[in-house]
């Protein structure tokens, strides 16, 4: 029996690849983990920036409670099971009136992980609307399987090399997930989904949590993880600790070393597999020959039909 989920949303994510909104705390308690963000750059100076933004809940007690949150984990479990991992974390902060945005992409492209058993929960601090930069999604793209991407290192591209998908959409089917403070979306880890700038006068700011059941493998080395709920009976995964206080030195330099080794896994280019193309293209043609098709064509790098195994 579902916890917090409805039969309809649980259909809704396996054939359109998404769920928004589902409220999971007050508007008040997410104001208070802004306030525990804010509060921490008054301190340190400036926007949180770099390193930090990613695998937060390693050194901030308040996020390794939030990744924990029961009503987000009910949410998960009733997708994916009761057995699950926090894989990473990332902050998604948009200044106001700042050019900063996220290309069309799928998430599994660097992950290397073994199967796209994969979900992130998106938490708004903020609102996020049409106006600062709310994500958008293209419905059932994450049937197309993983698709090719090229690296633009566009500068102010939110995302590590800048990816985005090589192929052309039509961006009239996109949904924008609006979100009030305190609500999450769920997405597809092969969703294709992407965010315009902020053009809003105040900071627009997500935390996703990118969640797996515990059966799912690193194929690109070793990597960690923290247990969230459940039980891990498969030991893909080392581990992490939850953290006893904020910015612990023993914690800090874990979480520095993790991020290095995942830098390093994120950072192997696809693998382009043409074996795997006649797959994709039939389901291409699947979309393409109903109402619903989003998808006008597809094209590898090299000009020729490829599709990246990550």
């Amino acid at each position: 029996m579902a916890k917090i989920l409805t039969q309809a949303q649980i259909d809704q994510f396996r054939e359109q690849g998404f769920v928004s909104p589902i409220r999971v705390m007050s508007a008040a308690e997410a104001f208070g983990y802004r306030r525990q963000l804010e509060r921490f750059e008054r301190e340190t100076g400036g926007p949180l920036g770099g390193h930090l933004r990613h695998k937060s809940h390693l050194v901030f007690t308040w996020l390794a409670d939030l990744v924990r949150h029961p009503r987000i984990l009910d949410a998960v479990d009733d997708l994916y099971g009761p057995d699950l991992l926090c894989w990473t974390t990332n902050f998604f902060i948009k200044e106001k009136a700042s050019p900063a945005f996220v290309s069309w992409h799928q998430d599994s492209t660097y992950w290397g992980l073994s199967q796209p058993d994969a979900v992130t929960a998106w938490v708004a601090f903020t609102p996020a609307n049409a106006g600062n930069g709310a994500m958008e999604v293209i419905p059932g793209s994450h049937k197309l399987d993983q698709i090719p991407h090229r690296e633009t290192f566009a500068e102010h591209n939110l995302l590590t090399r800048g990816p985005e998908i090589a192929v052309e959409l039509d961006q009239s089917k996109a949904v924008r997930l609006d979100l009030e403070p305190g609500e999450i979306s769920l997405h597809h880890v092969r969703l294709v989904h992407g965010s315009p700038p902020n053009t809003s006068d105040d900071r627009r700011i997500g935390f996703a949590i990118r969640y797996i059941p515990t059966h799912v493998r690193q194929l690109f080395g070793d990597d960690s993880a923290s247990l969230v709920r459940g039980e891990d009976r498969y030991g893909h995964f080392e581990l992490e600790p939850r953290p006893k206080r904020e910015m612990d030195p023993d914690m800090l330099a874990l979480h520095q070393a993790i991020n290095e080794r995942t830098a390093k896994i994120m950072g192997k280019p696809p693998q382009p597999v043409r074996s795997r193309w006649r797959r994709l293209a039939k389901l291409t043609l699947q979309l393409m020959s109903g109402s619903g098709s989003c998808v006008t064509s597809i094209t590898g790098p090299n000009g020729g039909a490829e599709l990246y195994e990550r």
